[in-house]
């Protein structure tokens, strides 16, 4: 056993010793340089059987104690992988197999054996510590907000009935709150399962990566409506989970396309049709083929008054049109008598895609009313036959708000695609890029435009439908970015009402290209302080040695760190702080409740004669090499991982936060979600995981939220942010719950489980809904 442990402890220091030389060169901590030495220093001595081998790992342990809390404190899920390997070997060293080997015998004769009391205390002194840890939290930010009504009458956005969830997110201003009261903090631990749907759209083999249930279904009187990410509609009976009628689109598949899914339907009443007859209510259907489809909200057939039999083709009027590079997966929003839409643009394919063009269309008959192209966005009359609109222009590819008083549109715009290469943009397109712009209702022009990075180089899409509630009696609107920056404004003319500044920002493109000077960033933000190789992680003290040295080799100077050839760390990264989720405010006290998410990613520009043929089964993905065909440079990007596939910068990397939007101030930041699902073991543990959904509120106090990558749908306490129940899900939660009341005055709450490619999420077709015992 001695020579056995000897040689294990000799090959631990040589690594330790020079993959820490290594990582010294860098210019990062000495401090694996010096535990190599100590672990070799330990092995000759246990390879001579002297006792002094465990006084020398006895000062090992302490000193690394002290490194250890002097670089992340009394936080355990840091201090774990620093100090596990080190205590583990220390109990072994003190295995009497191990000690009572160990010992000299003096010239008189007399045996000295080893003591293992240094040692063991520092065992001891190290678990007492690790022990305290888990029962700290540095990072949780504990506080409550304010339970008063700033405003007993708020403007919800409609006429929509309290027990309704007519839109996105439940009204035209996407607030995602509902003044049903039933559910309270006193009694949300009781909810039960009310009823289960399984929709019979699965994820195939054949599909992409991401193929994802992102939907938020709609309640119209007595029935949901939602969509599949193969876009089937379907109504379900609102209090029984009955299916009414199923329409499949045949939308088929395609590899090119990055993204397969499906946020929601849209629902519109034609208040001058005949009661009962044929499309007097329709549900409108974005398809991943580019369409649109018109059908009887009463039994799921074709519209054909409208469009082109029923359907509206979107690649009209496009120079380009690749197969599966265009492609609507979120739904239009609709105003009088108009349908808005905008289209999703695959990143990073060719300099030869598709318009982000932004369309209005008669709601009754598809005609074109107007037209929004960022390339050209002082034309807004119907595009003229046989003209086409600006390629590759910026594209908003989530939920849009409105405000039909003020008569005007809110658009959450992305970045011109190849997202990492800004030469060459026009400048309408550095305008426009990564911005909320407010278009008229009525003839599409611009009103108003908020940019949210200049010459965005990092795929930093406003990627949030922004809400819209009144702030102290202002008319205002919160805007969530990917780099966690929340600009809230007035919404009448885009000036922020929470101040924006200018911060500089790192230089030094590539050549060919340029970096704006200065970025903005709100007074509002959750976007994380900068990395620093004490941020990097793993499960033992190897990985994080591996992502200590990887974090070291990448460029990175901080927040918008632009893309480079020798390979750049983004962070926030392009899976953004928040995404297509967006935030949930309550208007009455005017409060707002988020899932901010950290993961940092890398990004490292391939010149064109390094980029290999495309692959004939490749699928489409934004990870992965990203080919951007007719530019000089693909882009390799992914999220920043170790060796063992897990994230390189240390947990939480998910949380749920509480903003008074009255002050501006967070008021608390909780991890969120276990590793329950993200390890072979199920284990429980609280680390604050990722996601990538939305959150619901309620007037009954209560936050709803899924989206994490543990299967599960919460409740939360929205004054402090605490737990109050959670719901085991069949599959990943990645969907906005929404809530709704039955003609008896149930109240429900439901959430779509189907999973989501990009994170991993078990895959599924459910549609549960839970509501309180009778």
């Amino acid at each position: 056993m001695i020579m056995f442990t000897s040689v294990l402890f000799a090959l631990i220091g040589l690594g330790l010793a020079g993959f820490g030389a290594w990582l010294a060169v860098l210019g990062g901590s000495w401090y694996y340089v010096l535990a190599g030495l100590a672990f070799l220093a330990t092995a000759i001595l246990l390879s001579r059987h002297r006792s002094s081998a465990l006084t020398v790992y006895a000062v090992f342990i302490v000193a690394t104690l002290g490194w250890a809390l002097w670089e992340v404190g009394f936080d355990w899920w840091q201090l774990g992988p620093r100090g596990g390997v080190v205590i583990l070997l220390g109990l072994w060293l003190l295995l009497p197999s191990i000690r009572k080997p160990l010992g000299f015998t003096s010239p008189t004769g007399h045996v000295y054996r080893a003591s293992g009391w240094p040692l063991g205390i520092a065992v001891v002194l190290s678990i007492a510590v690790a022990l305290y840890s888990m029962t700290q939290d540095p990072l949780d930010m504990a506080g409550t907000l304010p339970t008063t009504v700033a405003n007993a009458t708020p403007a919800l956005g409609g006429n929509v009935p309290d027990g309704e969830w007519h839109q996105y997110g439940r009204t035209q201003y996407g607030q995602r709150y509902s003044p049903l009261a039933q559910i309270t903090t006193a009694n949300v631990s009781d909810l039960k399962e009310a009823w289960r749907y399984q929709t019979g759209d699965v994820k195939l083999p054949e599909d992409v990566g991401e193929t994802t249930y992102q939907v938020t279904p709609l309640k119209i009187g007595e029935t949901l409506y939602v969509c599949t990410p193969h876009n089937w509609a379907i109504a379900i009976d609102a209090a029984t989970g009955k299916e009414k009628w199923k329409f499949d689109s045949n939308s088929g598949m395609n590899p090119d396309r990055q993204h397969q899914t499906c946020r929601g339907v849209s629902y519109y009443k034609d208040a001058a049709a005949a009661p009962g007859s044929a499309c007097a209510s329709r549900v409108y259907l974005p398809t991943s083929d580019a369409r649109l489809i018109a059908l009887d909200a009463e039994n799921g057939q074709v519209c054909t008054g409208f469009a082109d039999q029923g359907t509206l083709h979107l690649e009209s009027g496009m120079r380009y049109q690749p197969a599966g590079y265009y492609y609507s997966t979120s739904p239009p929003v609709i105003t009088g008598n108009k349908i808005i839409i905008g289209g999703a643009v695959n990143d990073n394919y060719s300099t030869q895609e598709q318009s982000g063009v932004i369309r209005a269309f008669d709601v009754n008959t598809g005609a074109l009313i107007w037209n929004w192209d960022s390339g050209n966005p002082d034309v807004t009359t119907p595009l003229p036959e046989g003209q086409h609109y600006t390629t590759n222009s910026p594209n908003s590819w989530s939920v849009f708000s409105y405000d039909e008083a003020l008569g005007l549109v809110y658009i959450p715009l992305g970045n011109q695609v190849p997202d990492q290469l800004g030469m060459g943009r026009s400048e309408n397109v550095e305008k426009f890029s990564s911005s909320i712009v407010a278009l008229d209702i009525n003839s599409g022009q611009l009103r108003w435009v908020r940019q949210t990075v200049h010459h965005d180089l990092w795929d930093m899409d406003v990627p949030a439908q922004p809400v819209l509630l009144d702030i102290d009696g202002r008319p205002a609107l919160v805007g969530p970015t990917k780099q966690g920056d929340l600009y809230v404004l007035d919404r009448r003319t885009g000036e922020a009402i929470i101040p924006v500044k200018e911060i500089p920002a790192p230089s030094g493109a590539i050549p060919e290209d340029f970096t704006a000077p200065t970025q903005p960033i709100s007074d509002l933000t959750f976007s994380p302080p900068p990395l620093t190789d004490k941020n990097m992680w793993g499960v033992s003290m190897f990985d994080q040695l591996a992502c200590r040295i990887a974090f070291e080799r990448l460029r990175y100077e901080g927040r918008y760190t632009p893309p480079s050839l020798e390979g750049s760390l983004i962070y926030p990264g392009n899976f953004g702080t928040f995404n297509w989720g967006s935030v949930a405010v309550d208007p009455e006290k005017q409060l707002m409740f988020g899932m901010p998410t950290y993961l940092a990613f890398t990004s490292q520009l391939v010149p064109r004669d390094q980029i290999p043929p495309k692959g004939q089964d490749q699928k489409g993905s934004e990870q992965g090499l990203n080919r951007n065909d007719g530019a000089p440079y693909g882009v390799l990007m992914g999220p920043f991982l170790g060796p063992l596939g897990i994230p390189c910068q240390a947990p939480p990397w998910g949380y749920v936060a509480g903003v008074d939007l009255k002050t501006g101030e967070t008021a608390y930041k909780h991890r969120n979600g276990t590793v329950y699902d993200m390890t072979p073991l199920p284990l429980p543990f609280k680390v604050g995981v990722p996601g990538i959904g939305g959150p619901m509120i309620t007037k009954g106090g209560v936050a709803f939220l899924g989206a994490a990558v543990d299967n599960y749908l919460r409740a939360y306490d929205l004054a402090t942010g605490r737990e109050l129940w959670k719901g085991r899900l069949p599959a990943g939660g990645q969907s906005t719950p929404m809530t709704y009341s039955t003609q008896d005055g149930t109240q429900y709450v439901v959430i779509v489980a189907g999973g989501h490619g990009s994170v991993g999420t078990k895959p599924g077709d459910s549609i549960i809904a839970y509501t309180l015992p009778k």
